[in-house]
């Protein structure tokens, strides 16, 4: 896809398009103008001509031009979860700054299948060098995923058992944060809509309970699998009973947007629970209020897992490497001091 298509579409200059795309150290001043920059090549699926800049550099393709896979470990598509679309979406900047092309993007449904078809090649099925996954892997997956890739790393909110190289945010240390502030405006009956099956979020909800010496009142937990959808869903279960929660946290924030909607269709009277959520997406900015939560750096941890995947591919490390980042609270509208 041409350079003058993405100019054309972001509305800079050929040149600063060239810049921003193809020099991984430039850094353009005007932040709004690089980011339509990136939204147009990543709409165009743009990928660098590797061959026309390694010729001016000198550099063999064979030291620069890496083929990564993306596997998206728990939804069968991006949609499905917008904190991993947003993650994946910064992975494909970063990986086009390293000058690597990402080569697929599988789902779960693909990686079933392919394991199931082993013996089966496609002429299309080009080798790749590395595998990023966007969430846990299933543990029965992970023996085919280590002979089909040599080199592999993984982003979640929660670590393994040192399984691969990974980098994560503690979910249940994220889930701690947010219990703790909602804790300290005075809410003691708080709800947890999310996913319950050894979560760490869920445990780090109870957790934080028994730190405050609150008790766990199972009638508050409302298990999802943390789409929008079920938030609406479980928040109209918590509109119709007589003694509702002061506070709502949810799991992340698909789940928050979906407690929005609930709210805004179905008010009741005297009642607007304080709202809290984990992941800060985009959209957690545009609400109506916008909404307070934790803060999990898509940008920083997608950065540290190229740099640990394309290490492993140079053979800079053979044991498996832990990245721990920090989540950070985002105060915004969506609570307040319990009135109660």
């Amino acid at each position: 896809m041409s350079i003058k298509e993405i100019a054309k579409m972001s509305g800079a200059s050929v040149a600063t398009v060239s810049r921003v795309l193809n020099r991984p150290d430039y850094t353009c001043r005007d932040r709004e103008l690089q980011d339509r920059i990136w939204d147009a090549a990543r709409k165009l699926d743009y990928i660098p001509n590797h061959a026309a800049q390694q010729l001016k550099s000198g550099r063999s393709a064979q030291e620069t031009h890496r083929r990564i896979d993306v596997f998206l470990t728990r939804f069968q598509t991006l949609e499905e979860d917008i904190f991993f679309k947003e993650l994946y979406e910064v992975l494909r900047e970063i990986l086009l700054k390293r000058q690597c092309v990402l080569h697929r993007l599988l789902t779960l449904p693909d990686m079933i299948n392919r394991s199931q078809n082993i013996s089966r090649t496609h002429p299309s099925d080009q080798a790749s060098d590395g595998l990023i996954m966007l969430g846990k892997c299933p543990p029965e997956l992970l023996p085919f995923l280590k002979k089909q890739y040599q080199n592999l790393v993984g982003i979640d909110r929660n670590p393994t058992s040192f399984d691969y190289d990974e980098v994560f945010c503690d979910g249940s240390l994220a889930a701690e944060m947010a219990m703790d502030y909602l804790i300290s405006l005075g809410h003691r009956k708080i709800a947890y809509i999310g996913d319950c099956s050894y979560e760490a979020r869920y445990i780090g909800y109870h957790q934080s309970l028994m730190a405050h010496k609150l008790p766990l009142d199972y009638s508050d937990v409302y298990p999802t699998s943390q789409t929008r959808q079920e938030g609406r869903q479980m928040m109209n279960v918590i509109l119709e009973k007589q003694e509702r929660p002061t506070a709502v946290f949810c799991a992340n924030d698909s789940t928050a947007l979906g407690v929005f909607d609930a709210l805004k269709a179905r008010r009741r009277k005297g009642y607007l629970p304080s709202i809290i959520s984990i992941d800060n997406i985009r959209e957690a900015e545009t609400t109506a209020p916008m909404l307070t939560t934790i803060n999990i750096p898509k940008r920083e941890m997608a950065h540290h897992a190229v740099l640990l995947l394309l290490d492993r591919i140079a053979g800079g490390h053979r044991e498996n490497v832990r990245i721990e980042m920090q989540g950070r609270l985002i105060v915004r509208e969506s609570c307040s001091y319990c009135a109660q």
